[in-house]
């Protein structure tokens, strides 16, 4: 898949493009990494693969972080292809 200057298939070395299911059971497709063009921060570029397959964004270190919620203690992402 092209992508767009300033957008890496990944930058953090370890979220990598694919399929990512969340700890709550949806399905996502991670397109890339890049950074904020003012903070420098990393960020995580995906979709959903449900309703109207929006495009989100979210901090690197809250996309790998663990999640402990309602009896689930893990990964809040986890590639599955």
């Amino acid at each position: 898949m092209p992508y767009h200057r300033g957008m890496t298939p990944s930058t953090s070395g370890s979220i990598e493009p694919g399929i990512y299911q969340h700890f709550k059971g949806e399905r996502y497709e991670v397109v890339g990494t890049g950074r904020h063009t003012e903070s420098g921060d990393e960020l995580v570029f995906y979709r959903q693969l449900y309703g109207d397959y929006a495009f989100w964004v979210r901090p690197v270190a809250m996309f790998q972080e663990a999640v402990s919620r309602d009896g689930y203690e893990g990964p809040r992402f986890v590639r599955i292809a």
